[in-house]
């Protein structure tokens, strides 16, 4: 019952956030956003193929229509706050391929042809989403705005790897899906030893990136069994990506917190 609310509490706080912060004041507050959009491209997919599969159907449906609407929302936001041509033709390029992605997502009922097609766009998806990521980290110039953006790709990183693994289990990861699964592991880890060792970090962001830590073992450990007719397995992975998401969207928030001091 615990892990149910605490799922429900990630689906529905993820978009109670960016309600209670409309608008982007300033290029930290971009970065995280836009950071977002990264792990929503990838944690979307996760949802279709778990959907895909009948795995904890109520979630993953909840997952997928929060997760939409709040890259909606927030690609508004971004391309609204875009401070260069650049970063707007960014934008632009990325609304154009998630109008794809999304038609993919909502058209039909989830099949294995379509996850083919969805896997392949959340990766258009995603690369759009770390070039304006990028992009504003490089306008900013400060360490927060780095640390930011390395914070908030460990969101994505989390999702990516539940992607993999629920498109493999489906029968639509392709080929390198190990590949993915190995290179994204070892992004996280590096990732997560930076994190820790950064100057800039606050008691609270100690104390959070700490409780990722113990989250990590119970994702990696998911991530390393390999999927059961029972569906034991993935139903694991969707639920210990969840949890991660939750304690690292607060270690993002916290980071860029600091910068706004």
């Amino acid at each position: 019952m615990q892990a149910v609310f605490r799922s429900c509490f990630l689906i529905l706080g993820l978009a109670y956030a960016v309600l209670a912060q409309a608008q982007i004041t300033d290029v930290n507050a971009a970065i995280n956003k836009a950071g977002r959009e990264r792990m929503l491209s990838q944690r979307m997919a996760k949802a279709y193929f778990q959907l895909g599969m009948q795995v904890d159907v109520d979630r993953s449906r909840k997952v997928l229509d929060a997760s939409v609407a709040l890259f909606d929302r927030q690609l508004v936001e971004l391309k609204n706050f875009a401070p260069s041509p650049e970063i707007k033709d960014t934008y632009l390029k990325l609304e154009k391929s998630w109008l794809a992605y999304k038609d993919v997502l909502l058209g039909a009922v989830p099949s294995p042809s379509n996850g083919a097609k969805v896997l392949q766009l959340s990766e258009e998806v995603l690369a759009l989403a770390h070039q304006g990521t990028v992009q504003l980290e490089k306008l900013s110039g400060t360490t927060t705005g780095r640390l930011v953006n390395i914070a908030g790709r460990q969101r994505m990183l989390s999702q990516r790897l539940a992607k993999f693994y629920q498109a493999s289990a489906w029968g639509v990861g392709g080929s390198n899906a190990t590949a993915e699964i190995d290179k994204a592991k070892k992004d996280f880890v590096a990732a997560h030893q930076e994190l820790s060792s950064s100057a800039a970090n606050t008691a609270p962001i100690k104390d959070g990136l700490a409780l990722v830590n113990q989250q990590w073992i119970f994702f990696d450990t998911a991530l390393s069994q390999k999927p059961d007719k029972e569906k034991t397995q993935v139903t694991n992975v969707a639920t210990t990506s969840e949890r991660i998401l939750e304690e690292m969207e607060g270690v993002v928030g916290l980071y860029e917190k600091v910068g706004a001091k």
